[in-house]
């Protein structure tokens, strides 16, 4: 049984590696493909943002139309769509084919994510769920870091179109690993629309989305701009550039398993000192952005707190809707992507106003903003335990009565 189970996570991550390279790895594509399809950057960059904005947009709709079907019927669906778009990526000269292809896939990324996030959670007892959620995160650390850099490796010495061919693969390997390794899963019963959204009458849960939302943006407003950082403060070369993210890469691989240790001891304290620490390592980033030494040190810490906000706050987000799990999951992934967009922008402007150094002070204030949500929710949380014990106490001093 534990070996099934590894095979079943171990198939979730590489099927969330693929979606992730399919969704990002084009960012590192772009000049190639103003050359293949004769548009404009513009143009071009059009087909990172939609994907971007379908997800945050549609996610949780599309989530709630599929909740009613098998859940391995429904991830097999989906890589298939990703095989196919991957595909015309490959062969297709005409950008609105592209475009087309481009907002297929996203329509259904959110749903992919809420879904194999169930599987891999309801395959392990519940003390192990957030160790499962780790598992598949590494798909998505791996994808971040290296879908970029690994696709574009491959345009640069292969071809435009192998780098395409890579990941329809990668997402024709994951079909075939679901379909040997993840069992049928039924709906056990009818979900109905007003069942699922009724948990966002939960004040409590918006807390938590602002925090999924403030977590991301602060991972991606200096995290988009990592490479410029190393650049144009750190003044590395390319090929320390590339050494650099591999660390980031590998350190975020791991910070995903040691935050989700953290998590099954104690969620409540992990998550409220989450925000704390990752905002004192974008302070010393900042501080010492051009020591080579102390950022090589610094990207081993940066890597791992990065990576590892996506199982922080996944989880703190599940703990306010379990009774809704995958509609819950695609509320995530909509505010995440949500999260990324106001990151990327707000470092963008840091960036335009100040210079390159200034990008980890909007990551900082993103920061601040998260830990603020947390504790706002935990004095939400004591406030309503301390009313529970006055009415529990107060109904027993009746009944003595």
């Amino acid at each position: 049984m534990q070996n099934k189970n590894s095979l079943l996570l171990l198939t979730l991550s590489v099927a969330v590696f693929s979606v992730i390279t399919t969704e990002i790895g084009i960012i590192g594509l772009l000049p190639k493909l103003i050359e293949q399809l004769h548009v404009t950057a513009t143009q071009v960059g059009f087909l990172v943002s939609i994907y971007a904005v379908i997800v945050a947009v549609t996610g949780p709709f599309i989530t709630l139309l599929l909740s009613g079907f098998n859940k391995k019927t429904v991830l097999l669906s989906i890589l298939f769509v990703f095989v196919v778009s991957n595909l015309i990526y490959a062969t297709t000269e005409v950008f609105n084919m592209m475009l087309v292809f481009r907002i297929l896939p996203a329509l259904t990324h959110a749903v992919f994510f809420a879904v194999a996030l169930v599987v891999a959670t309801q395959a392990v007892p519940k003390e192990k769920s957030a160790g499962a959620a780790a598992k598949v995160f590494a798909g998505v650390a791996i994808g971040l870091v290296l879908g970029v850099p690994l696709s574009s490796l491959i345009a640069e010495h292969l071809s435009l179109a192998d780098a395409f061919y890579f990941a329809a693969i990668s997402c024709a390997l994951a079909f075939v690993g679901i379909l040997f390794f993840v069992p049928s899963m039924p709906a056990t019963a009818k979900v109905s629309f007003a069942s699922q959204v009724s948990v966002l009458r939960n004040g409590k849960l918006w807390l938590t989305i602002v925090t999924v939302t403030m977590i991301f943006a602060a991972m991606f407003s200096s995290f988009s701009y990592v490479a410029d950082y190393l650049s144009r403060v750190t003044h590395l070369n390319s090929n320390m550039i590339t050494a650099m993210l591999i660390v980031f890469g590998v350190c975020g691989f791991a910070g995903n398993f040691v935050f989700s240790s953290f998590l099954q001891k104690n969620a409540n304290k992990t998550t409220h000192l989450y925000p704390v620490v990752y905002a004192l390592i974008f302070i010393l980033v900042w501080l010492a952005g051009d020591s080579l030494l102390a950022m090589c040190a610094l990207m081993i810490f940066w890597g791992a707190f990065h990576s590892s906000g996506l199982v922080v706050s996944q989880t703190w987000l599940m703990r306010e809707a379990s009774q809704a799990p995958e509609f819950a999951n695609s509320l995530y992934m909509s505010f995440s992507n949500l999260g990324i967009t106001v990151g990327s922008l707000a470092g963008g402007w840091f960036i335009a106003e100040f210079g390159t150094r200034s990008v980890v002070l909007s990551s900082i204030i993103f920061a601040a903003a998260a830990w603020l949500s947390i504790y706002i929710k935990q004095r939400v949380d004591a406030g309503d335990r301390a009313c529970r014990t006055h009415r529990t106490e107060h109904a027993g001093g009746n009944h003595m009565i």
